[in-house]
């Protein structure tokens, strides 16, 4: 080692293919990476990289293909013991039949045990950040995630409207305006920045048929107070359009231009029931689309036959990806980019639409766009955090490798990750969790199933067709 040297804190060497999603979109071959104070301090060549800096710390890349952390840009952390309960659903029944009574039953306990399994099951998929929509214990969530030692933009879920034309909200979930922005305002204060900066805070309705005015108008002003994003779900299914034109005689993307609310602060979920004004204005506006591909053809929403979102994305909009929550089966960002880039194949009949780099653009920068983090992760830079996963080319789905972009959108899923890095601090390793202990996960797991078992009508929410002896 040379005194001429810099010193990193830890370097990574002889990476087999390290794709950065930087603005020149550089994919690198035998790459090094030198991460100083938690950040990226260079890339480039293996050797050019052992020549600039030392470190006793190195991790060494063979057999590896390196990415920049994903960023999962909707994920109900809190529905993660829901999976199976919401199965052949139309949107009425799923959230009214399943998911509100679901919701409406968990203690702080409940999310704190679900938010565990979400952090083990999205960082072990290489998401090292993701956005929450909220529920009410944003707490206990922020303590899992942090714990795990994830990234997340919390929010506290808002409702003011118990009823509409859909169906009537559970009793536990019901609060005034006055209730909801009060309560959003103090997890904006609390999370403007915490777990040295791993937490921010958004604010959240939760969806605009059990949103006021006034409340809409009230979130707007705390997301510019505290300089954050205003999220909610918008246009998922017919109904709910059909609910908004019901209700205030226009559908929910002119309800929210009406309001003055529609810019670039907005994170708009699923958006794929949209009328033809409704593109122009999201052309004109740009506000984060967040894609779930996932969700809608698990429920069967439309979203990808009816979506807009290549052509929005090709009027400047800025598009991501969110796996939404596991009662929709994965939550896994390299099978989202699968079914959002063949879903839209299929349904141009098309093969040109959304190719691979698209759909990981959407997973990393894109991703940091919606979460307003664009300047400091989705792409792997010097100066950018050391966010950054590493997939193990020696399994049969990731053979042959000739482009690593096609293979891990195409036909790797995240069991094939091995490490990830937030911050430059390993937080999985082997495949595993390193801060927290998996085996008290699934326990605390296994006996929150069990509780939900005694609060929740299993006949009516469950879907076993075939006997169980």
């Amino acid at each position: 080692m040379s005194d001429a040297q810099d010193r990193a804190d830890r370097l990574v060497k002889g990476i087999d293919w390290l794709i950065t999603v930087d603005p020149e979109r550089r994919v690198i071959r035998d790459a090094g990476i030198a991460i100083k104070d938690g950040r990226i301090a260079g890339v480039g060549k293996s050797d050019e990289i052992e020549e600039q800096w030392q470190s006793a710390d190195v991790i060494d890349g063979r057999n590896r293909v390196v990415t920049p952390g994903f960023i999962d840009n909707h994920l109900h952390a809190s529905f993660q013991m829901s999976r199976g309960l919401a199965d052949e659903a139309n949107a009425q029944s799923f959230l009214f039949d399943r998911m509100y009574p679901y919701e409406g039953v968990l203690t702080s306990q409940d999310v704190q045990v679900s938010s565990s399994l979400a952090a083990m099951e999205l960082l072990r998929h290489g998401v090292t950040c993701f956005i929450d929509p909220g529920n009410y214990h944003p707490d206990a969530t922020v303590e899992a995630i942090a714990a795990a030692g994830g990234r997340m933009v919390v929010a506290r879920s808002s409702f003011d409207r118990t009823k509409s034309v859909l169906g009537l909200l559970p009793e536990a979930m019901i609060e005034t305006t006055e209730q909801a922005l009060e309560r959003a305002e103090a997890v904006l204060e609390t999370y403007g920045s915490a777990h040295d900066g791993r937490v921010l805070a958004s604010a959240s309705f939760r969806g605009l048929n059990n949103a006021s005015d006034e409340l809409i108008l009230g979130l707007r002003e705390l997301a510019e107070k505290y300089d954050t994003l205003l999220q909610t779900h918008a246009c998922f299914s017919y109904s709910t359009h059909d609910a908004s034109v019901a209700a205030c005689g226009k559908p929910e993307i002119e309800r929210l231009e009406s309001l003055g609310v529609l810019d670039e602060r907005c994170l708009l979920v699923h958006s794929g029931w949209l009328e033809p004004h409704e593109v122009a204005l999201l052309a004109e506006r740009k506000p984060t689309l967040v894609a779930a591909p996932s969700s809608s053809i698990h429920n069967g929403y439309g979203n990808i036959i009816m979506g807009k979102l290549p052509e929005l994305m090709a009027l400047g909009v800025n598009v991501s990806l969110g796996s939404d929550h596991a009662s929709s089966g994965i939550v896994d960002m390299s099978q989202e980019m699968l079914i959002a880039a063949g879903g839209y194949k299929e349904v141009r009949i098309n093969p040109r639409v959304m190719a691979p780099e698209t759909a990981l653009e959407m997973a990393t920068i894109n991703g940091a766009r919606g979460a307003r983090l664009e300047n400091s992760i989705g792409s792997i830079e010097v100066g950018k955090q050391a966010d950054m996963v590493f997939f193990d080319t020696k399994r049969p789905e990731w053979q042959p490798l000739y482009n690593p972009v096609s293979n891990l959108v195409y036909s790797a899923t995240g069991s094939s990750v091995t490490t990830v890095l937030v911050g430059g601090e390993t937080v999985v390793e082997g495949g595993h969790l390193t801060k927290v202990d998996e085996d008290t996960v699934f326990e605390a797991v296994s006996e929150m199933t069990t509780r939900l078992g005694g609060r929740l009508d299993m006949e009516k929410i469950l879907t076993l067709r075939w006997p169980v002896h």
